[in-house]
């Protein structure tokens, strides 16, 4: 679950498009870790659109993504059917500019992915990782939106139209769940009374009711009938008892609701990264899905940016407390700068320091404006790598950390009395003949105060307590 995956062989599909009734080809191949999803038109190969929120100008009964004068329309399904079977990586061609409707659902591509088969790749999975609860509205369409933690994308979404052919329903589906037989083959709906503005107004060119279920939720007369088998060129419409136009078989009793998840998580693969979050939907649509995909992109930057922030708990019990660290280090007061650490493994290790004002600097740096000094930061990252490189030692005690080194040191922002410090270092390189280089990043709250890589030496030294 961790590692990228893509496509193990190309596929291709082809049909008309539903808004531009024109005819596409589409092949989807296999592409290298990192390398996303994006979207190349064939007669303008120097042309490649990342899938990406910020790409997406119009949410007009589809997801439409622009660069320049070139648009590639309802990407919604095809997206939706790459990420709910799980690919990261993938090129989708196109000779048209619009993808094509199927029978208005993502099962044929679904299908194909699962043929073709979907392989594991030698890159790790990137995650926007939600950690706290988010409400969301978005405004222009009402639809709304709870943002839960969990350890896996887990979609909700409930629907309600008011009406006497479909009332409330509910779905929902999780990334370790089967898209292909769950979710894939929901197919998209309208109502009949939509149908006719849409088909007057020249939006659904590629309509039919072989690609999308019609519903009306009101006694058409025959005339009425008629009026739409026309304007779509059939010559036998009608209405079953369920409401349904063309006696069309309902695939699941809350086809409509699965569809819109279907829907979600084709609009939400355009954040850029897996999501780890349980979302709870209500009355979702392209718009509202759009608003939500862009705000959380801004959380996925700002994750990137931060470089993996720790998580701290001060409830939780510490792994080392500040008498534990005496035991370790051979610092003391008023030069121990780690009151704790919280997170220690081979490769990483995380401390805390509290800042008060009672610390004897704050006297001269700066009388009136005090201020936590950047070289202190740094001492405070090397103790702190000092308890990951000691922790490899059996008698820890009886070593010293020595500086050698630091490159690359920036400071971003000013440290203050009250302040809390999260001191995180990762190696760099595995710990050589006492020599430990490390990546070190200080924390305050979400924001990095400071960085540097740090290389320092562990030698043995006589124990002077």
């Amino acid at each position: 679950m961790n590692q990228q995956k893509t496509i193990k062989n190309i596929i291709s599909f082809s049909g008309i498009g539903l808004h531009t009734g024109e005819e596409a080809i589409v092949t989807i191949s296999p592409a290298d870790i990192d390398y996303g999803i994006k979207f190349k038109k064939t007669d303008f190969p120097d042309l490649v659109m990342k899938a990406d929120v910020a790409l997406v100008k119009s949410t007009n009964r589809g997801t439409t993504l622009t660069s320049g004068d070139h648009s590639i329309h309802t990407v919604e399904h095809l997206l939706s059917a790459i990420t709910g079977m799980g690919i990261d990586n993938a090129l989708v061609e196109i000779n048209g500019s619009e993808i094509p409707i199927l029978d208005g659902s993502a099962d044929e591509i679904a299908s194909k992915i699962k043929e073709a088969g979907v392989e594991s790749q030698d890159g790790k999975r990137k995650c926007l990782d939600i950690r706290s609860v988010v409400e969301f509205t978005d405004e222009e369409s009402g639809a709304k939106y709870t943002i839960m933690p969990s350890d896996k994308l887990e979609l909700v979404v409930m629907v309600d139209y008011d009406s006497n052919v479909l009332r409330k329903q509910y779905a929902e589906w999780s990334s370790t769940d089967d898209y292909a037989t769950k979710i894939a083959p929901s197919r998209t709906f309208v109502f009949a009374h939509e149908l006719t503005q849409l088909l007057d107004n020249g939006l659904i060119k590629g309509g039919d009711v072989a690609n999308a279920i019609v519903y009306s939720d009101k006694k058409l007369s025959q005339e009425e009938i008629s009026s739409i088998a026309t304007k779509m060129g059939k010559t036998d419409l009608r209405v079953n008892d369920q409401g349904i136009l063309n006696n069309v078989s309902l695939k699941y009793p809350n086809e409509a609701a699965r569809h819109k998840l279907l829907d979600l998580i084709g609009d939400l693969s355009l954040v850029g990264a897996p999501i780890k979050a349980k979302i709870i939907a209500n009355k979702p649509g392209h718009t509202g899905n759009i608003a939500l995909a862009r705000m959380l992109k801004k959380e996925w930057q700002k994750q990137k940016k931060l470089g993996g922030l720790p998580v701290y708990d001060p409830t939780q019990e510490p792994l080392y407390d500040v008498e534990s660290i005496k035991g370790m280090l051979p610092h003391r007061y008023p030069f121990l700068m780690v009151d704790k650490i919280i997170e220690l493994d081979s490769k990483k290790v995380v401390g805390i320091k509290n800042v008060t004002f009672n610390e004897n600097y704050f006297m001269g740096h700066f009388p009136g404006n005090p201020i936590f000094p950047g070289v202190l930061q740094m001492e405070a990252l090397a103790q702190t790598g000092g308890i990951l490189a000691l922790s490899t030692v059996e008698d820890p005690e009886n070593y010293d950390t020595y500086f050698v080194k630091m490159d690359g040191v920036k400071f971003k922002r000013k440290v203050v009395p009250g302040d809390t410090m999260m001191l995180k270092m990762e190696l760099l390189s595995p710990i050589k003949r006492g020599m430990v280089h490390m990546q070190g990043t200080v924390y305050v709250g979400d924001q990095i105060v400071s960085e540097g890589e740090l290389t320092a030496q562990i030698i043995k030294t006589r124990n002077l307590e």
